[in-house]
């Protein structure tokens, strides 16, 4: 089955996109690949207990099971070594990715307080947009009373667009918020 906003852009984006840009073929037309949504856990090397959190967390606003990142390299000033769990991360694709985003502009983007769209200035000049959400409670997947410790989170969506313009086209199309 196809989603709602995958739908949208088979039959509103792509035609607009191929029309402002002059592309003939449809394939050269720019594309949602992938979104990553990452949470960083620096508190984790002291307790492991907030990055089973983290992981449970994450696994419930995506509907995936998220990979744990380990530190590259170690880190004096931050009691971190080489090889500590600091975080966890998942890669979404597919419909999985068009539902996610979905739910992100359409339900959670909303409902962050003082919301007036995202900035405009976060791409970084291939088409790719970066957002940070300060805290995991605008997800109506998490339950409010279990929340010990406020975690931010870092998303990213990954176009195949060529330049910014192209990404932020794109993404306006397929209604993300965006400010002028």
């Amino acid at each position: 089955m196809i989603s709602r906003l995958h739908e949208r852009y088979r039959k509103d984006a792509m035609p607009a996109l191929s029309k402002r840009f002059g592309y003939t073929n449809t394939m050269a037309v720019p594309r949602l690949q992938k979104i990553t949504v990452n949470i960083g856990l620096g508190e984790a090397s002291q307790n492991v207990k907030l990055l089973d959190v983290a992981v449970q967390e994450l696994g419930q606003i995506t509907g995936q099971k998220p990979v744990i990142t380990r530190a590259k390299k170690s880190i004096a000033n931050f009691k971190i070594r080489k090889g500590m769990p600091i975080g966890c991360m998942v890669t979404l694709r597919g419909e999985r990715m068009y539902e996610f985003l979905d739910r992100l502009a359409n339900i959670v983007l909303p409902r962050v307080r003082d919301f007036k769209g995202l900035p405009g200035n976060s791409f970084d000049g291939r088409g790719n947009y970066t957002l940070g959400l300060k805290d995991q409670l605008v997800f109506p997947e998490i339950d409010y009373t279990r929340v010990d410790k406020i975690k931010g989170m870092n998303i990213t969506l990954t176009t195949s667009a060529r330049s910014d313009e192209e990404g932020r086209e794109l993404l306006k199309l397929l209604g993300v918020p965006l400010r002028p």
